[in-house]
C-alpha cells in the first residue's frame, strides 16, 4: 500500500533523526570521547597573563573597560590562549567526523550536517551570498561609524583599529551604546513585574501565555542552572521554559524570546504523528523567538508594555534603532565566517587554518589581522565541539523573523479592522502564527513551509531594508 503524506513525512523525519547515528560503535566512541576531552579543556582552561590566572569572563570583563591599546591587545591575546591548546586536537576531531560521515555516503562532516539539517548546502550558500552583497553596504557604513567612535575612545586613527579594540573578541557583537540604555526602563520594576509584562503581552496578541508560566521556574536559586531555555516536555501541551529573571532589559527580552517557542510549541496541531509536533525547523522556531525577543527594541512596545515615558523613548527612538541596527550586522557578518570557515575545515581539515580564518575575517567583518600572527585563533571557539556546523541556523531565524514581521505588516495593511484599531492589529499577529506557522507542526520541509507561511521563499531582502 502507498504511505500517505503525513506517513511519509515522518518516515523521512525519522530517517534525518537517526541516520547520523548509524555508526561502528567504535568510530561513535571516539567522537563522543574526543568532544568530550576538548569541552571539558575548555572548560578548566584559564589564561595566563602577567603571572596570574585569569577565567574568560574575568578576561571579558577586563577588556571592556581597559583603555591602554597595549593591555588591551595583551587581554585579546590571553582570551585566545585556549586555542593552542585544543586545535590539534580539534583538527583530530574533525578527520574523525570526516571519518564517520564517509562511512554514511557523505563528502564529509560538513555535508552531512548540513544535509541532516534538512538543508540543501547549495541553496544554503546561494542565501548566504544574497546575505552578504545585500548587507555588504550597510555594514561598511556601520563599522566606519564604530571605528570612528572607538578611535576617538582610545586616541588614535580609525585605520588604526585592530581586534583588541572591539568589546567582543570575536567581534560577534558592538559595544554597548553610549546613547541609550535599555535597562533604565526597567530598573524600576521587581522580577514579578517582568513576568507580568510578557504575560499581558502574549495576551494582547492572542497567544496567552499563562499556563506555561504557571509550570515554569523563572527565578533564580543557589545550584540551578544559569542559562534560559524552552522544554516541550510531552508534545501534547505541558511546555515550560526556565529562566533567572531579573528587572534588566536583557531578562526582559530572553523571557519574550523564551515564551516565543513555548507559544510555538503550543498551537501545534496535536493530530499530527508524534514526530511532527514540533517546529518545521530549528531556525523557524528561533525566528518565532527573535521576533518577539526583538520587542524590548522596538520604542512603541517599551511605552505601551514597559510602560517608558513617551517622550523619552521618542528622544532615545533613534539610538535604540541604531543599537538594534548595529547588532543584526555585526551578528550577520559574524555568521558568514563560522560558515564558509566550517565548511572549509571539513573540506580540508590539515590546511592553513590559522590563516585562513583570518582571510575570512578581513573579507566577511572586515575586521584586520594582527601583524606576524600565525595562531589558532580560530579553535577559541567552543561552538566548533559543542555545537558544529549550527551557527547558519541562528542566522536564518533572523532572516525568517524579518520576513515574519513584513508579512505581519502587510496582512495588517490589507485588514481594515487592524488598520482602525490597535487591539485588532495585535490579534492578528496571533491569529496568523497559529494557523500559518504554528499549527503545521514540521509537516512540510522547511523551504516548502516557509513559502506557505510567508508567501515567498526564504530571502535576506526582508532582513538587507531592515538594517538599511
Amino acid at each position: 500500500d502507498e504511505l500517505l503524506p503525513l506517513q511519509a513525512r515522518a518516515l523521512q523525519v525519522a530517517l534525518l533523526a537517526y541516520q547520523r547515528n548509524q555508526l561502528p560503535p567504535d568510530l561513535l566512541k571516539q567522537m563522543v570521547d574526543r568532544e568530550a576531552e576538548i569541552e571539558r579543556l575548555f572548560g578548566t582552561f584559564r589564561a595566563e597573563l602577567d603571572g596570574r590566572r585569569f577565567s574568560n569572563n574575568d578576561l571579558l570583563e577586563w577588556l571592556r573597560i581597559e583603555a591602554d591599546s597595549a593591555k588591551r591587545r595583551r587581554i585579546w591575546q590571553a582570551l585566545k590562549q585556549v586555542g593552542r591548546v585544543v586545535a590539534p586536537r580539534l583538527i583530530e576531531l574533525a578527520e574523525i567526523r570526516n571519518k564517520a560521515a564517509r562511512t554514511l555516503g557523505f563528502a564529509n562532516f560538513w555535508e552531512m550536517s548540513i544535509r541532516l539539517q534538512e538543508h540543501d548546502p547549495e541553496q544554503l550558500l546561494v542565501i548566504f551570498d544574497e546575505l552578504e552583497r545585500l548587507t555588504r553596504g550597510s555594514f561598511i557604513r556601520m563599522k566606519a561609524e564604530l571605528d570612528d567612535e572607538l578611535a576617538r575612545r582610545f586616541g588614535m586613527a580609525a585605520d588604526q583599529i585592530m581586534p583588541w579594540h572591539y568589546d567582543n573578541p570575536f567581534f560577534q557583537a558592538p559595544p554597548p551604546s553610549e546613547k541609550v540604555d535599555l535597562d533604565a526602563f526597567f530598573r524600576d520594576k521587581t522580577k514579578e513585574q517582568i513576568v507580568a509584562i510578557a504575560r499581558r503581552y502574549y495576551r494582547r496578541i492572542g497567544l496567552p501565555a499563562d499556563d506555561v508560566l504557571a509550570r515554569s521556574d523563572l527565578f533564580e536559586r543557589e545550584g540551578k542552572d544559569q542559562h534560559a531555555f524552552c522544554m516541550d516536555i510531552d508534545r501534547a501541551g505541558d511546555v515550560r521554559i526556565l529562566c533567572n529573571i531579573k528587572p534588566t532589559a536583557e531578562w526582559m527580552a530572553t523571557t519574550l524570546h523564551e515564551l516565543g517557542h513555548a507559544v510555538y510549541d503550543l498551537h501545534i496541531d496535536r493530530s499530527l504523528p508524534f514526530n511532527l509536533r514540533r517546529p518545521a525547523h530549528a531556525f523557524t522556531t528561533e525566528g518565532v523567538a527573535m521576533l518577539f525577543g526583538a520587542k524590548v527594541q522596538e520604542p512603541a512596545w517599551l511605552v505601551a508594555y514597559a510602560e517608558a515615558d513617551a517622550s523619552r523613548v521618542s528622544l532615545l527612538a533613534n539610538a535604540i534603532s541604531e543599537q538594534r541596527r548595529r547588532e543584526q550586522l555585526i551578528f550577520a557578518r559574524w555568521t558568514m565566517v563560522m560558515l564558509h570557515f566550517e565548511k572549509a575545515l571539513y573540506e580540508n581539515p590539515r590546511r592553513d587554518l590559522n590563516r585562513l580564518w583570518w582571510d575570512y575575517v578581513e573579507q566577511y567583518q572586515r575586521v584586520p589581522r594582527p601583524p606576524d600572527r600565525n595562531q589558532p585563533d580560530w579553535a577559541a571557539k567552543p561552538h566548533s565541539t559543542v555545537a558544529p556546523v549550527y551557527y547558519h541556523n541562528y542566522m536564518l531565524g533572523e532572516l525568517f523573523a524579518s520576513q515574519l514581521r513584513h508579512r505581519l505588516a502587510d496582512l495588517a495593511k490589507r485588514d481594515s479592522h487592524a488598520r482602525q484599531d490597535e487591539s485588532a492589529a495585535e490579534k492578528l499577529i496571533g491569529d496568523v502564527l497559529k494557523s500559518s506557522v504554528f499549527r503545521p507542526g514540521a509537516s512540510q520541509p522547511w523551504p516548502r513551509f516557509v513559502e506557505s507561511a510567508t508567501g515567498e521563499p526564504l530571502t535576506a531582502r526582508y532582513f538587507a531594508a531592515e538594517v538599511q
